[in-house]
């Protein structure tokens, strides 16, 4: 993903955060030469060796499964290493010339990060683990949270026969954070001001734009173009 410097977020954690909060994620994958993708809930995990992961599923009914071996459909369902890219969407907003000191073009103000990484298939008890703590993902802030053993074996074990189940060991991880860190510091709060007003997406972005505008101006950088 290309990622002016200014725009780049590296702390790991915070990155993370991210990830956990915007899990509804877009899995790329490759197919005969064709990008291919599904939107999909992906679970960051640690795997048994303390290392990084994405958890999720797809349906069986979906081809996109035949390109996790990295070898289209001669691959076969079964077979996994193939690279893939996971695009976790954050807030957005569009920002308007009239909100700088100065006239400028418009733009848009967002939050997304790109995990890369080798996918591979998980099954049995593995894939059921995984479903059981991906339902206790979703479900523990509600009222009545339900958990997997409420649900029958036999609807359980019919799910699974209608899944393929995966695991991606994280790579690398980009991060871009575009939140008017070129502007200068009136037309910064200006931007914080006008998104304030706006939609839930746009407050979203002006309450991070907020929690970095003390650090971004207390450095004394000058904005870049």
């Amino acid at each position: 993903m290309y990622i002016p410097r200014r725009y780049e977020e590296k702390d790991l954690e915070k990155i993370h955060a991210f990830i956990s909060e915007n899990s509804f994620a877009i899995l790329i994958s490759v197919l005969e030469g064709v990008p291919v993708g599904t939107h999909i809930p992906l679970l960051l995990e640690k795997d048994e060796q303390g290392r990084d992961i994405l958890m999720g599923h797809i349906s069986r009914g979906n081809e996109q499964k035949l390109s996790f071996g990295g070898g289209g459909k001669t691959g076969g369902e079964n077979i996994d290493g193939a690279k893939v890219l996971a695009i976790f969407p954050g807030p957005h907003a569009y920002i308007s010339p009239r909100w700088y000191t100065e006239m400028n073009v418009p733009t848009w103000n967002y939050i997304a990060v790109h995990v890369y990484g080798t996918i591979k298939i998980i099954e049995g008890e593995a894939l059921r683990a995984a479903l059981s703590r991906l339902v206790h993902n979703y479900e523990q802030h509600l009222p009545r949270p339900v958990d997997i053993e409420e649900i029958t074996e036999k609807r359980v074990t019919a799910e699974m026969r209608g899944i393929v189940g995966f695991e991606i060991l994280i790579e690398d991880i980009q991060a871009a954070y575009k939140l008017s860190q070129n502007r200068d510091e009136q037309s910064f709060h200006q931007v914080v001001g006008q998104l304030e007003q706006g939609d839930e997406a746009a407050r979203v972005v002006a309450r991070e734009m907020e929690q970095r505008g003390e650090r971004l101006f207390s450095s004394k950088e000058t904005p870049e173009k």
